[in-house]
């Protein structure tokens, strides 16, 4: 990867489920991906599937300088099953003071150590898959999103109640205090939700609003 074409990179470190769903799906959506990992077996998986992936042991500083991590303006720590080994790493990098620094954590005290040494976005997968898992599981719910805020957005059937009636008829947003963003009909587009939208049983609903409201409302008959 030419150092020139680096700014708009990013640079992966762990080859994981975590890291490696994330380099995919980068190179998939048009963005250059360095990875690095320490397996060999990893490395030569992914090889055939990312542009440049290297055998790296990045908890050495003197090996994100000749990967030259600086130059990244984006770099993830997918590593987990090794703490220290996510933490050094970190380190290495908010040391380098050039990349926003995205870091997985497993606990809440991995989080917090990830954060106080400058990582600048801090997530859980396994955490936040299991409440979003959870949040499916409980109702009428297809897919869930949720902020930070308690706001989320979710992909619903209509309850039987707002079934053959337009959204103005309904009054979903005044009674139930969530809002129809759109609706997506068989074989159709989806299409912007308007008051003359018409909900039908068939119809799939993308639903905005706090997480409380929205499970009140997929739990209607």
């Amino acid at each position: 990867m030419a150092r020139s074409s680096r700014d708009d990179s990013v640079l992966v470190i762990g080859l994981g489920r975590f890291g490696a769903s994330i380099a995919l799906t980068l190179e998939s959506l048009g963005t250059q991906v360095l990875a690095i990992d320490t397996s060999e077996d990893l490395v030569q998986k992914y090889s055939g599937q990312l542009t440049h992936v290297v055998r790296a042991d990045a908890t050495q500083p003197e090996v994100l300088a000749q990967v030259g991590a600086a130059d990244f303006s984006i770099a993830v720590v997918g590593v987990g099953t090794s703490i220290e080994a996510s933490v050094l790493i970190a380190a290495n990098l908010v040391d380098l003071e050039r990349p926003v620094l995205w870091a997985k954590a497993i606990s809440a005290a991995h989080g917090k150590i990830l954060r106080r040494i400058g990582a600048h976005h801090v997530v859980y997968p396994e955490a936040d898959a299991g409440k979003r898992v959870a949040h499916l599981v409980n109702g009428r719910l297809m897919d869930f999103i949720e902020f930070d805020d308690g706001f989320a957005i979710v992909k619903m059937r209509p309850p039987r109640e707002v079934q053959g009636m337009t959204l103005a008829e309904s009054d979903i947003r005044s009674i139930h205090g969530v809002t129809v963003v759109g609706v997506k009909s068989p074989g159709k587009d989806f299409t912007y939700a308007e008051p003359s939208t018409m909900v039908t049983s068939h119809d799939l609903l993308i639903v905005s609003g706090h997480t409380h409201l929205i499970e009140k409302f997929s739990r209607r008959p």
